[in-house]
């Protein structure tokens, strides 16, 4: 027997039969496993079994139907269907949406249904032929696998290209451990002759004369260093795709994959599949998005900022114009460039632990470390062959998207700037909201059937206390949680806790053949009155609740002590609630408890603004100061459209309030130095086209506007045109309106940035001391 971790997976056809194949990473090598003849499957209800039979006749498509004593979760009974082929089972399903016939299951991958069915996930044991050895080419036909645990270590290598707007190459660079290498096209000029220039010491550089010698240096370079993962920066839509289009071009194969496989590469829309055939593809924008972290901008550069403290080497408004002018007048320039790109990526990925975090969501759920989000078909893999256990298949994905469940718990708050405010969170509420009521697709349809020893839950649904899977899968993955806690595993324990947190999302999504109002509803609803219980418990304490927000509530206590000091008190009021709930819900429903809140945090001095215009409290936005450090929530200081300015000014302005600090000088130098023109750097606006240029029609943003303004005027200078779509325009208030910053010509319109960014800030907060930001900044103006 042989272990080893799953790189990709993917199917083929050999003289009319289906086979998997898994590539799989061992200890000393990689091999590469063929299974045994798979059939396509799906279900069809029995009622509508001969209807689909006519259909196969008619395409004409091989397939074969039992009755194996399936039901969907509604008890209708099914017939398992089988076809020869997947092209069959495309056509089939085609065919049979036409003529109203419903096929349950139809669109699981055979390579997904292959491993969940014997729950494989990430890690694979396999039985190897005595001769096995560490050659670099080991296939291993009929292979018979099952589930273990395996961990390793995987080698990577960041790539990066650069080419101008024709995708013409002019550098790739490959950076990994022990190969750190810029291969450069010699630009026309420079033929024949060194290159002269700072060249970085971190790499090699090497000169090529043609772009297919190029390619070849690159996919000899590559295959030689035979990476499991290959990393980049939107590496599968642009690098990954531009190397394919160029290789056809040059009348090469793109032999990127092991054993010599050739890559493929599938875009449509903004989609982009790549496929390398032993090894994984991980773009670090997809990696980071699935783990959660949130950026103003996924640009490189922005996020290198932001986690390193580094920027790119290139800092021109237009990127590829400076490229373009680098590769013709200082090549060597462009290769450093170039490299520190790769590097980048590289030292994002040691700080984030990407691909370990990656790794770690496969060995959970089964999917592919190259694939991006994907939390239904996660749920999918792990429910769905502890269902066909019990003899159950999935249900279809409704047609309109479902409707949609309430959301969570959002309390009106209680404006004003507060002393001394706790925070007491429940952990993981949803979850545990699973957990406790029994929620689950299976627990539905059991306890629908014998509704009277259910768990009630909302909207008609009822649960069964002994037939479920969800409430143990997320017990497991709570105790490997704790666990990764203790051992500080911190990309095991992210995992989890995504994985965890998604079960209600995937529930309550049109996307999911799972999605039953019922669910998601029973869910968020149970959550409504868990959060309006504890804050009535908690004002019954003699406490003041000023908001709520899903799982977290805020509690006014100062005066009041009680129960000790602010933090005695959280944790006393925190185990008060936890002794109410396990016995209300042993009473009630005679169930056991797993709501856990907690005393996260106390705030010295907190904020709660009202909605801008009104004296009502908002949602999802505050402020405070909590061990010395001013925290933020949905206000101007973490929004993108917002300028530097008045994230700056929100910050100082509400430090020097929180803290007791005079605000009228502070107010008067910004106001000074606003129309002084020393913040100007500071004042421009970042906004996204999220459509074409030309689609906006009925209403034009200052973006916008000022898009179309450049645009206008690189026409009438014969250059390219550079905002027409899906691109981040920087731009600037000037006296004749929003213009790019790279266009602007008019001096900016200062009144504008003190009456939108600024104003507005401190109208929010000054009045509840006592001040007016009116009367503060006309006695600066007067002077102007």
């Amino acid at each position: 027997m042989q272990q080893g971790f799953i790189l990709n997976k993917s199917t083929f056809t050999r003289r009319g039969k289906v086979y998997v194949e898994l590539w799989v990473k061992t200890p000393g090598n990689t091999v590469r496993l063929i299974s045994s003849p798979q059939n396509p499957t799906c279900f069809v209800s029995i009622d509508h079994a001969n209807d689909l039979r006519k259909i196969a006749e008619s395409i004409p498509a091989k397939i074969s139907i039992s009755e194996d004593g399936f039901h969907t979760l509604e008890q209708v009974p099914v017939a398992t269907v089988k076809t020869a082929t997947e092209s069959h089972m495309h056509l089939l399903r085609q065919h049979a949406q036409q003529r109203s016939v419903v096929l349950y299951e139809a669109d699981i991958r055979v390579a997904d249904r292959y491993l969940m069915e014997r729950f494989v996930y990430g890690a694979v044991e396999f039985l190897a032929p005595q001769n096995f050895d560490n050659s670099s080419e080991v296939v291993i036909e009929n292979a018979q696998v099952r589930p273990c645990q395996f961990r390793t270590t995987f080698t990577s290598l960041s790539i990066d290209i650069e080419c101008n707007e024709h995708e013409e190459l002019f550098s790739i660079a490959l950076a990994g451990e022990g190969l750190n290498v810029v291969l450069l096209l010699s630009p026309p000029r420079f033929v024949g002759q060194s290159l002269q220039g700072e060249k970085s010491s971190a790499y090699e550089l090497i000169t090529v004369e043609s772009e297919k010698a190029l390619l070849e240096a690159f996919f000899s370079y590559l295959t030689s260093y035979d990476p499991d993962i290959i990393l980049g920066w939107n590496v599968k839509q642009f690098d990954m795709a531009v190397l394919e289009r160029r290789a056809k071009a040059n009348s090469l194969n793109y032999a990127i994959g092991r054993h010599g496989r050739e890559a493929s590469v599938r875009q449509w829309e903004d989609q982009t599949l790549v496929d390398v055939p032993g090894r994984c593809v991980i773009d670090g924008i997809e990696a980071l998005k699935t783990m959660t972290y949130q950026f103003e901008s996924f640009s490189l550069d922005h996020v290198s900022e932001e986690l390193l403290g580094e920027n790119k080497l290139i800092q021109a408004a237009d990127k590829l114009e400076a490229i373009k002018h680098l590769y013709h007048s200082d090549p060597v320039a462009l290769a450093n460039y170039n490299f520190k790109d790769t590097e980048l990526v590289n030292r994002i990925q040691d700080k984030t632990q990407f691909i370990d975090f990656l790794a770690l969501r496969s060995i959970l759920t089964g999917l592919d470390m190259s694939r991006p989000g994907g939390s239904v078909a996660a749920f999918l893999n792990v429910y769905l062959p502890k269902l066909h256990r019990k003899s159950y298949v999935a249900g279809v994905r409704p047609e309109n998207g479902g409707l949609a469940s309430p959301g969570g718990y959002v309390m009106r708050s209680q404006p004003g700037l507060y002393k001394d405010v706790l925070v007491l969170d429940f952990k993981s509420l949803y979850p545990s909201i699973i957990r406790t009521f029994k929620i689950d697709p299976l627990g539905l349809a059991e306890g629908l059937k014998s509704p009277d020893k259910a768990i009630e839950g909302f909207k008609g649904a009822v649960f069964s206390r002994e037939s479920h899977f969800l409430p143990s899968i997320i017990e497991n993955l709570w105790l490997q949680r704790d666990e990764a806690k203790k051992q500080k595993d911190a990309p095991r324990s992210q995992a989890i806790k995504i994985l965890m947190n998604s079960f209600y999302g995937v529930l309550g999504s049109g996307g999911c053949p799972f999605y039953d109002p019922r669910l998601a509803s029973s869910i968020t609803l149970r959550g409504h009155e868990i959060m309006q219980t504890t804050a009535g418990w908690i004002e019954e304490l003699g406490y003041t609740v000023i908001y709520g927000d899903t799982d977290s509530t805020f509690v006014h206590v100062e005066g009041n002590n009680a129960l000790g000091s602010p933090s005695e008190t959280g944790r006393k009021l925190a185990s008060i609630i936890n002794k109410k709930w396990t016995e209300l819900l042993k009473s009630q429903f005679d169930i056991d408890c797993h709501l856990e809140i907690e005393f996260e945090s106390h705030f010295s001095t907190f904020f709660m603004p009202t909605i801008r215009g009104s004296s009502e409290g908002s949602k999802k936005r505050y402020a405070g100061m909590k061990g010395g450090e001013l925290v933020f929530k949905g206000l101007e200081n973490v929004r993108s459209d917002w300028t530097v300015l008045a994230k700056t000014f929100q910050y100082e302005l509400y430090k020097k309030v929180f803290t007791g600090q005079p605000v009228e000088d502070y107010i008067n130098s910004t106001i000074a130095a606003i129309k002084a023109g020393e913040m100007d750097h500071a004042l421009i606006y970042k906004k996204r086209l999220r459509k074409p240029l030309s689609s906006y029609t009925k209403s034009l943003p200052p973006h916008v506007k000022a898009a179309r303004l450049a645009d206008e005027q690189y026409k009438e200078q014969g250059l390219p045109l550079r905002y027409q779509s899906n691109t981040t325009i920087a731009y600037v208030i000037t006296v004749q309106g929003p213009q790019t910053v790279e266009t602007a010509a008019a001096p900016l319109l200062y009144d504008h940035y003190i009456e939108k960014q600024i104003q507005p800030i401190a109208d929010s907060i000054l009045p509840l001391i006592g001040l007016s930001f009116e009367t503060i900044a006309n006695d600066q103006l007067s002077l102007f």
